[in-house]
């Protein structure tokens, strides 16, 4: 595979600073699928570089950077369910508290406070809710960085930092292809969020919510997802909700069986000399 190093106006080559890139959708519990795609990558010989996540993949990819490993990823969620790690508070623009889920993700990277302390690059795609724009955090807090990537509106309320609201990266760019496109020479980018075939409770006002979101999050994927050299999706996990925890094996297997298959396809299982070995 050829190096997608690009010419400057100047006509000097211009080389970006990683060789692989790994972009993780948002996505709510099925996110474990990109567990499952980390695991196949690792499988077939390939090393991320950099790796970017928004929402549910900011999360893998703060515990992946900080060196859990892909099988151990949805273990540490084995036992819990939505009330472990979130807790009821109907005030402050949210009708959940993300404290815990925000205290447990740390403990477990520790010594690992800010995104620079961590083993590899990270960039954790937000939505800038005070000027409505998307933005993204690549140094800085992990906390409340990782925290307002993941947080929905109304479910959970805006982190505030320095001064701005941020809340779900996921609102305007579900997939963080945007934001290392330009900096890794092969992109690979994983979807966890296809669109439900229907919508589970045609009665339920959050029912209805969710698949507006769904939809949303849909339409705002696709230009990133087309800019990957490799996109991968698993329409299958499709029905399983977003806070659902029960099946983080059947989600995480899924991710996995996707990607070996994404990557035989592309010729880059067992292949890692394909992604531009150019001397960086």
């Amino acid at each position: 595979m050829e190096s997608s190093s690009t010419q400057a106006s100047t006509g000097k080559e211009f080389k970006r600073p990683y060789r692989l890139g790994i972009a993780l959708s948002g996505g709510g519990a099925r996110g474990f699928a990109h567990a499952g795609a980390l695991m196949a990558i690792e499988e077939a010989g390939l090393k991320p570089d950099v790796i970017a996540g928004v929402s549910a993949g900011s999360v893998v990819a703060v515990l992946y950077a900080a060196g859990v490993s892909p099988k151990e990823i949805p273990q540490l969620f084995a036992e819990s369910g939505f009330s472990s790690f979130a807790k009821l508070r109907i005030q402050h623009g949210g009708f959940f508290n993300p404290g815990r889920f925000r205290d447990f993700i740390l403990k477990r990277i520790a010594p690992a406070n800010r995104l620079e302390d961590l083993k590899l690059p990270v960039y954790l795609g937000v939505t800038d809710f005070d000027n409505a724009r998307p933005a993204e955090f690549h140094t800085g807090e992990i906390g409340p960085r990782m925290i307002a990537s993941c947080s929905i509106p109304l479910v959970f309320p805006p982190v505030e930092i320095d001064g701005v609201n941020y809340v779900d990266g996921g609102l305007m760019r579900n997939h963080p292809a945007w934001i290392i496109r330009d900096k890794c020479d092969y992109l690979i980018g994983v979807n966890c969020s296809p669109l439900p075939g229907k919508l589970d409770s045609a009665d339920s006002i959050l029912g209805v919510a969710m698949r507006t979101y769904h939809i949303m999050l849909r339409s705002n994927q696709i230009k990133d997802m087309a800019s990957c050299d490799l996109s991968i999706e698993t329409p299958e996990i499709s029905r399983y909700k977003v806070f659902d925890l029960k099946n983080i094996t059947t989600v995480f297997t899924s991710g996995y069986i996707h990607t070996r298959r994404a990557l035989r396809e592309a010729g880059l299982w067992k292949q890692a000399e394909h992604i531009n070995t150019t001397e960086q």
